[in-house]
């Protein structure tokens, strides 16, 4: 009896347990191609936009370039939030989200466009966090189970020899060494990603606040 045959003639907990570590694998493996995409295509648009920005003669023609490069709406989100702050009129409060200078909206509106985007760039990290940490202990479980029903089961045949225990013992190990190939590659995906997300968003910040500081003078 191989591996698939034991998971498929176990019990109802062995079966969870194999499908779980199915839907964990299948799930990191969609968000790590994705994001790795997303990143990629984020890491070089970022650059490019801010780019097309400051090479423009005015805010506004510096939003449609910026725009043309943007394809994740990273960096037109800060631009089109501290133009709405640099249009407005003085006197014109009507909430207190409008009340103060005008240093302090900018501040308010960037940082809140700035956690919007850092919330969309870390999409399906804590998924990955989370297959990564837990998915080693669910292959564990489903082990333990298994040893323990195959224990069983030999026992009540009778008498027992190291060849009768080895075969079920080393099917239901195969159940830890699932949940060590699905957790493996969520943490280090989860690492490198990090890390790529942690330079694009010194990027934005430095973005957001040379952008204040032009829409205080402008």
């Amino acid at each position: 009896m191989n591996a698939l045959q034991f998971i498929l003639q176990g019990d109802a907990i062995s079966k969870s347990v194999a499908i779980l570590l199915l839907l964990m694998s299948v799930a990191s493996w969609v968000v790590i191609l994705s994001k790795a995409w997303t990143l990629r295509r984020a890491n070089t648009d970022v650059a490019r936009s801010t780019a097309a920005f400051w090479q423009s003669a005015t805010v506004d023609s510096g939003l449609q370039q910026a725009t043309a490069f943007d394809r994740s709406a990273l960096v037109s989100p800060l631009i089109s939030a501290s133009q709405t702050i640099n249009n407005r009129r003085e006197g014109s409060a009507s909430t207190l989200a409008q009340a103060g200078d005008k240093a302090q909206q900018l501040t308010r509106v960037l940082r809140d466009a700035l956690h919007s985007i850092i919330n969309q760039l870390n999409f399906g990290q804590v998924l990955l966090a989370t297959v990564g940490s837990t998915a080693p202990f669910v292959g564990l479980l489903g082990t333990v189970w298994g040893i323990y029903h195959a224990l069983t089961s030999i026992s009540g045949a009778g008498q027992m020899t190291i060849a009768q225990v080895s075969g079920p013992v080393g099917e239901a190990l195969v159940m830890t060494a699932a949940g060590l190939v699905v957790a493996i590659p969520a943490v280090l995906a989860y690492n490198v990603f990090g890390r790529i997300i942690g330079r694009i968003e010194a990027d934005l910040e430095g973005f957001a606040s040379d952008l204040r500081e032009l829409m205080l003078h402008h």
